[in-house]
Parts: structure tokens; sequence; C-alpha cells
């Protein structure tokens, strides 16, 4: 595993609300744990080069001490989420919010969008999807960061409908 790898992994676990996951692959070894309620994930991966995707199974267990990554963000007053329609990821993959990093965003917070206009793109298994809305509104809220994996039916955006 090398340092790219390791970095990616330590965003997509203290983005996924996991709180410990611990990686072995013949002579490596790796625990990342965050500060949330302990939650802990053990994965089996095969061979160097072979991939593979194992579903979280949480166990409960005790508090950790000494968390490695704190990943705890302010919690901001709840809003009136009642009448926003979600936008969820139609598949598993990686989030992005313009066709290459020199073009234009899809869309923004404050966009008006229609069914049929392309809101991201979710790259999967080296394929770039380009996602559509199916509804219609202004966009107040875009969930994920550009380049991050999204899970299936995972809220991509909240939108106000018009």
């Amino acid at each position: 595993m090398d340092i790219k790898q390791i970095q990616d992994l330590i965003r997509f676990v203290s983005k996924s609300g996991v709180n410990e996951v611990s990686i072995e692959q013949n002579d490596f070894k790796i625990t990342i744990k965050t500060n949330q309620a302990p939650t802990y994930v053990t994965a089996n991966l095969p061979a160097e080069g072979a991939p593979s995707y194992v579903a979280p199974a949480p166990i409960a267990a005790a508090p950790s001490a000494a968390p490695a990554i704190a990943a705890v963000a302010p919690e901001a007053p709840a809003a009136d989420t009642s009448k926003l329609i979600t936008v969820r990821s139609p598949m598993i993959g990686t989030f992005y919010r313009s066709s290459s990093p020199d073009k234009p965003m899809f869309v923004n917070v404050g966009d008006e969008i229609k069914p049929g206009s392309v809101v991201c793109i979710i790259e999967a298994m080296k394929l770039f999807n380009e996602i559509e809305s199916e509804v219609s509104g202004r966009v107040v809220k875009i969930l994920v960061d550009n380049a991050s994996p999204v899970e299936y039916d995972q809220p991509l955006f909240l939108v106000e409908p018009v």
C-alpha cells in the first residue's frame, strides 16, 4: 500500500463515520482510528493488485484511547429540510463536480436545475457517468466534496423545489 492509498483511506474513514479500520497485508499492517463513538471494521484484503470490496460489519467494542484522526465538525443549527428534495447517487464511484479540472462546475449552490440537466459525474471502473437531475428546483446545498468516493443512494445535493 503506497502513501496515496493510505491518504485516500484516511480521508474515506474520516468522512464515512467509521471509527476504526485495520488492514493487514503480508508484512504490512495499518490501523486508522477516529474519536467518534466506537465501531470497528476489519477487512482481510487479497494479495497485492487484486481489487476487492468488503462491506463494513459493525462490532461493539471498548472505547479506544488517543484517537489517530480527529474528524469531528461543530454542529450547525438544524435547518428545516422537510421541504427539500435530496438528489442521491445512483451508483458507487468517485464524485466529480465538473468534467475536468479546467472546466466549470456543472452546478453550484443557488443554480436552477431541471429534469435532464447534468449535475455531476460519477466515475465507476474508469467509466465517467453523467448524472442527470430528475427534479426541478434550486440547489441549496452540495453534500459531497469534489473527487470524493460515494456510495449507492448517498445524498449528493439538496434541492428546493420551484
